[in-house]
């Protein structure tokens, strides 16, 4: 819990600079709500009845809670955050849980093309780069070049989603298992898969969009060259941001959600391979799944307004129970103590029968919102409460006895040098707020 509120500490912070509000929306929804939004993993929705025979689900995602929310309310204009915990009937296991935290940030509204999604991607790379995980790369696609790229392939319209579900393994399997499945599973011919392979393997800076814009084949789609346009307009904006280092436009990206309409994006974190002569090289290998994802859902919010009027957005969510096992691994691996509480300084005595005027002491310092405690023995020996502060990582003790007493001062005790200064009574708090800050 300490890593916990330490990082999404960070990750409010981040998204708060950037203007966003939060809203909060129930644990549940309408089962009709949810319905339809999640492509395959719809069958990994908790299913609820209530008293009155009303069908409910637990939330599977903060995206769909918040269309609702906007259509509901006639909200045309946000830009909002929402931390909380959201529902999966999963198999648990490393970064899979049945219940887990979405730290959701979204922009909706009518504006000019790429500046939002240009934001969003900006706030991934402040969140990952401030937490200081490791490499990691950020992998931009586009839903509109992927249908395009399947129409031109000769992929039937009706299996568009089925297909892009397939190609949304990439990132767990090889294409030769993905070509597999698409032919035997799928039954698509396999000079059409083939032809799938040439583009959704393709992966890397500006110069796959560049080069995607001179492709006879894509070049007679007015979707996919709209699509092009934009990421090239993406591009410029990040490279404004000063982002583009971390960006890798990866054409087998397909987000398996129903409701992406445009830009789509997913971060991962990367290692140094030691398994392949790429090491030599000094390339990077992805080694842990999405730790955030996000992209444009243009349609989301029509389908919650009974006059279907569209509301555009843009979002991204961050991966936060990954990035918890990322660093209690590293906890773990470096032997680093975590310090589970903020206590600034213990009240303590090396006499006997100075309870009450500790307990004297500490009001003093909660009432002026110093983070202190003291034990709650009436005579505990000296030598246990400087154990104490050196297990919890309280950095003061103050000490207070008979002759501290009579001399009207508070004996302040550094932890980690056993440095010892006397402080008049009138002037620890502010002794204790300068060595703390």
């Amino acid at each position: 819990m300490a890593i916990r509120e330490s990082v999404l500490h960070t990750v409010v912070n981040c998204f708060k600079r950037h203007g966003a509000e939060t809203i909060d929306t129930p644990v549940f929804e309408l089962k009709e709500t949810l319905s339809g939004k999640y492509g395959d993993e719809s069958k990994l929705i908790y299913d609820l009845k209530d008293q009155g025979g009303e069908l409910l689900s637990l939330r599977y995602d903060l995206t769909v809670p918040f269309a609702r929310f906007l259509a509901m309310n006639k909200i045309t204009n946000i830009k909002r955050y929402q931390i909380a915990k959201v529902y999966r009937r999963d198999n648990p296991a490393r970064g899979r849980y049945r219940e887990f935290y979405q730290c959701d940030f979204d922009i909706a509204g009518h504006y000019d093309p790429m500046i939002p999604d240009a934001e969003c991607l900006k706030i991934v790379y402040e969140i990952l780069t401030e937490m200081e995980l490791g490499q990691f790369c950020i992998k931009v696609n586009d839903r509109r070049l992927l249908a395009g790229i399947l129409t031109v392939c000769g992929v039937p319209e009706t299996k568009f989603k089925t297909v892009c579900t397939s190609i949304d393994k990439l990132d767990k399997i090889s294409w030769d298992s993905v070509r597999n499945e698409l032919i035997e599973d799928k039954n698509l011919k396999p000079e059409i898969v083939d032809q799938i392979g040439e583009y959704v393997q393709l992966n890397g800076g500006i110069s796959v969009i560049d080069h995607l814009c001179t492709d006879p084949k894509l070049s007679q789609d007015n979707l996919v060259m709209e699509g092009l346009r934009d990421l090239k307009l993406l591009n410029r904006y990040l490279e404004i941001f000063g982002v583009t280092d971390k960006i890798s436009f990866d054409i087998g990206l397909a987000r398996g959600l129903d409701y992406y309409t445009g830009v789509i994006y997913e971060a991962v974190m990367l290692q140094n391979s030691e398994e392949n002569e790429s090491q030599q090289n000094g390339h990077l290998q992805e080694s842990i799944g999405s730790i955030a994802g996000g992209g444009r859902y243009d349609g989301l919010v029509g389908m919650f307004d009974s006059k279907s009027r569209n509301v555009p957005c843009v979002g991204l969510s961050i991966g936060i129970e990954r990035i918890f096992c990322i660093l209690e691994k590293r906890y773990k691996t470096s032997g680093e103590k975590i310090r589970t509480t903020e206590t600034q300084v213990l009240v303590a005595s090396a006499q006997k029968t100075f309870l009450e005027e500790k307990m004297k002491l500490v009001s003093t310092l909660w009432n002026s919102g110093i983070k202190a405690e003291i034990f709650y023995k009436e005579n505990p020996k000296f030598l246990s409460q400087l154990h104490y502060c050196e297990e919890q990582g309280i950095p003061l003790v103050a000490i207070v006895g008979e002759q501290e007493l009579k001399s009207g001062v508070v004996k302040l005790r550094v932890i980690a040098t056993r440095e010892e200064v006397e402080i008049a009574r009138e002037d620890i708090i502010e002794e204790i707020r300068r060595r703390t800050t």
